[in-house]
Formats: C-alpha cells, structure tokens, sequence
C-alpha cells in the first residue's frame, strides 16, 4: 500500500493519511490517525503532547513526506525572538545602502544595485522586502506550496513566545509594523509539538486540536521495529521490545521512548551484522545500554538483579512472538 500522492491536504481522507504513514513507516493508531485527519479537515493546528521520543516529531516529517509537501521547521527554545521565529532585517545590507546613497562615494560599492546608487529611494526603503531575512513563521505563511510548519518543542520557548503564535494560528496572519499584515493564501499544515515540561496557556490550547501520544505498547513497539530495523531479527527484536516495556515501569529519570528502542535496535543489528540472531545476552545489554538509557544515574540502576528481571522479560517477549 502507497500513500496517494495527488492527494493534498484539504481533501485528504483518513485512508489517505493512513496511507502515508504506512508509505513513511510510521506505525500509528485509529486515534492518531483520526486526529489529524480533523486536523487537516477543519484546517485547525494540532498541538501533540507526550514524553520525549513518543514520535511527536516524526509526525510531522511524515505528514510532509506523505504529501510530498515541505518541512519547514521552528525548533524552540528559552529566549528565543520574534526576530528568530518571524523575521529580521538585514541590518549590513541597509548600512551599505544607506551609505552609498548618502556619502560622495556613493559609487564605491560598484555593485550597479540601483538602490543603493538612488539616495532618495535607499534613504525611504531600508524596510523594504528585499531587506528582509523571512524565519520560520513568515515563510510559513508567504509560501504558496503544501506544506508542514512544525513549531517544536513549544514548552521550551517563553510564556511570551506564545501570545507572539496566537494571532498565527488563528487567522494564519502576522503584522510585521513595515510592510503591514502578511495573511497566509494557503494556510499551512501546522503540528506543534510539547514534552510537556510546563503547561501551555489556554490561548493557545483553544486554538488546536489536541492529541496526546502515549509510550507504545509492546505490540506497537515490535510493530516500529519490523518496519525501521527490519534488519533485526524479528525475536530479538521482541527481545527488546519486551525490556524496554519492563524498564519504563522503573522510576527512571529519563524512560526509553520508541526513539530510543530504535536505536538501541540498530545497535544490536549492527553488532550481529555476521548473522547471529540467538538470545540477547547480558554482555550485549551492558555493552549497548547506552543507546536506550541517557542519564548515568538510570544505567547504573540495571544492577544484576535488574539484569535478571529484563533478561525473563526478553525471554517471556521472545515466547510470544515465535
């Protein structure tokens, strides 16, 4: 099955999303499914909770790839600007205008820019568009194509970059104070994105529809690995699967998400790249645990008798799935 490809995203169907997941190997449920077809429907943002490598991200990246529409991406964080996520001027380009148009030399430059050699239209345009840098956002709404604008990790950002993302999100327009406002012809396919380290406001909650992606079931997990690693054995991947689930029941600073079994699968395929395809064993666990776990303090709490617990859960996972 192949995602339709002419499909866009106004007219998209639930089949047709499911078939770009499925054309994009992402593994997801009725829910995730139903949610962003809404989404694309009611032409609504759709805010994605959930713990770190949960696939928030993959989402979008698949959403755009399934639609062979752009990814065009913000990836916040604290302190981050209007200037950074909108827009900025390209202040050395208007210095050098402003002095070639102004100074005697107003030829040295010598690049037969007609602005910067016509002093009265330099002097009044500085803020004009081809002084402008677009961010993220402004392209988001100016470009005309299918396209993705992914704001991740929004929870990262200040409480004052979301009021900046309201009037976006409602009525996919943003002012800049010189050029006016800047009103989106197409509005974008918007996925944003959170771990959830602080609450949102309700501003922006009201303005999305909202979906939460859980940790993957057991089965999901073996799911995501048959389509990403399919180079791992199939039990040995169950293997991991099965450890990975029994970990997330520790305390854990920081659980494995499906990100993490991910990678910690390719690891072990790696590592058997002669073929070996038997029982993981301790030595390989301790050698790899790296790529699963990402705090000192959760490695060294797979003392040997956690060895033991994950080792039955490999064994009880194996067992299923032969």
């Amino acid at each position: 099955m192949t995602a339709d490809r002419t499909a866009t995203f106004a007219d998209a169907t639930e089949a047709d999303i499911r078939a770009a997941f499925d054309a994009e190997n992402y593994v997801a449920g009725d829910e995730i499914s139903t949610t962003v077809s809404l989404a694309l429907r009611l032409g609504k943002p759709l805010l994605v909770e959930g713990e770190p490598g949960a696939g928030k991200t993959e989402l979008a990246k698949v959403l755009a790839g399934g639609f062979d529409a752009d990814l065009i991406r913000l990836q916040c964080y604290e302190g981050l600007t209007a200037e950074s996520a909108l827009y900025e001027w390209n202040y050395t380009k208007q210095l050098l205008a402003v002095q070639a148009a102004s100074g005697p030399g107003s030829g040295a430059l010598g690049t037969g820019d007609r602005t910067e050699n016509d002093p009265e239209r330099a002097g009044d345009s500085v803020f004009a568009e081809e002084y402008l840098l677009e961010r993220p956002l402004l392209r988001a709404l100016r470009d005309d194509g299918p396209r993705v604008l992914l704001i991740d990790e929004v929870d990262r950002a200040d409480e004052a970059f979301e009021a900046l993302l309201l009037e976006v999100l409602s009525d996919f327009q943003v002012t800049v104070p010189e050029l006016g406002t800047v009103q989106a012809t197409t509005p974008p396919v918007v996925v944003i994105t959170s771990n959830r380290t602080r609450g949102l406001s309700d501003a922006l909650k009201r303005r999305c529809l909202y979906l939460h992606v859980s940790p993957p079931s057991l089965e999901k997990e073996r799911a995501i690995l048959e389509r990403k690693v399919p180079e791992l054995d199939g039990r040995v991947a169950a293997e991991l699967c099965g450890m990975a689930s029994r970990l997330r029941e520790e305390p854990l600073l920081k659980p494995p998400g499906a990100a993490e079994t991910i990678d910690w699968a390719r690891a072990v395929a790696a590592l058997r790249h002669d073929g070996v395809d038997g029982s993981i064993d301790r030595d390989e666990i301790r050698n790899t645990l790296g790529c699963l776990l990402k705090e000192v303090e959760d490695i060294e709490r797979v003392d040997d008798d956690l060895l033991v617990t994950l080792l039955d859960a490999a064994e009880t996972a194996r067992a299923e799935a032969d």
